[in-house]
């Protein structure tokens, strides 16, 4: 079943194409203290994952890669910033580094090894192609109009492999038909379980709020909010309508597993059908709804080609933003990707 939006109308058909070209990727990383022991590198990668810069250089400073520390991971088939940390006494080895694939934008210290979610966010700038000037008014429209409601923070199909291949895996696992020995695999399997339950428990929360609240995202009893400020989980006495509205908190939903909290009432009537409560790896809480910011957009009539640009929060998908605008779903496979310049 496709992904269902808050405002589905007739879809918008453009094109896109993960390439070094016409996307790209920028980490927006917290604030470093500029001291410390450890050396943290903002680089640029063209056409490869974070997992093979990271290896580059392992390999050039004979470290073990797991001594690099890293705050997410970024798409390959793009051009991309990110952090890295190594430990300060490899600096003078860095600056001998050249790589045709990786560039050293800067450096500065921090006090300790960055961590996995050490980011705020990821400002994305893509190129759509074969926009017609009324599609283009369309496309603005429906992107202002996510930046003020939100939309559904899906996972995309990056989470799930090219071609469904690891969802397989993972639903065989757990139902015991599937015996995993690699633990890195079997923990990577259970975060696509935990992610299809998440996505299915998602679509359900939508289409009620099609349904029963004018195509805005219903809140429930029992909600489990996080303060967006703080970054805090909380479950109040009341609604908290005004404050969602104003993008102060926003409702989360749960990745199952152990050490997680539930919500209560009617929403957790609704989020219990989508709990494992078998599940041992460790469970998380994940924000429903994503408000994607400081967006900016250029048309180019004569080539039918339209630039977005846009920031979404840490762990969100932009292809996902572009599915709400589109009103379709997109698959790895129908992802054209392209080398060179066009």
């Amino acid at each position: 079943m496709p992904r269902i939006y808050l405002d589905q109308k007739e879809p918008i058909h453009f094109k896109f194409e993960q390439n070094q070209n016409d996307f790209l990727v920028d980490e927006i990383g917290v604030k470093w203290k500029g001291r410390g022991n450890f050396t943290i590198l903002h680089v640029q990668k063209v056409e490869m994952t974070t997992w093979d810069m990271i290896a580059v250089f392992a390999e050039f400073l004979n470290i073990n890669a797991e001594k690099i520390g890293y705050a997410g991971l970024k798409d390959k088939h793009a051009t991309t910033t990110q952090y890295i940390s190594i430990e300060a006494r490899y600096e003078q080895e860095l600056r001998k580094f050249k790589h045709k694939q990786i560039k050293i934008l800067s450096s500065t210290r921090h006090s300790h090894s960055i961590r996995m979610g050490d980011l705020v966010g990821n400002r994305f700038a893509i190129n759509l192609f074969e926009v017609t000037q009324i599609q283009a008014g369309q496309i603005e429209k429906l992107a202002r109009k996510s930046e003020k409601l939100g939309l559904p923070n899906y996972f995309g199909y990056q989470r799930f492999g090219r071609d469904g291949d690891s969802v397989e895996q993972a639903k065989k696992m757990i139902e015991g038909d599937l015996h995993i020995e690699d633990a890195k695999l079997k923990k990577f399997l259970i975060s696509i379980y935990q992610s299809i339950l998440f996505n299915e428990w998602l679509e359900e929360r939508v289409q009620m709020s099609r349904d029963e609240n004018n195509k805005k995202f219903m809140l429930l009893e029992g909600e489990l909010y996080r303060d967006i400020k703080n970054d805090k989980l909380f479950t109040p006495k009341q609604l908290q309508q005004k404050d969602f509205e104003s993008h102060k908190v926003v409702p989360t939903g749960l990745l199952c597993g152990r050490g997680v909290y539930r919500s209560r009432g009617r929403a957790r009537e609704i989020e219990s059908k989508y709990d494992d409560g078998f599940l041992y790896d460790k469970g998380f809480r994940r924000d429903a709804i994503i408000f994607p910011k400081d967006i900016e957009m250029k048309y180019e009539p004569g080539f039918d080609k339209m630039r977005i640009v846009f920031t979404l929060p840490k762990g969100s998908y932009a292809t996902i933003f572009l599915e709400n605008i589109a009103s379709k779903e997109f698959r790895a496979k129908k992802i054209k990707k392209q080398q060179g310049k066009r």
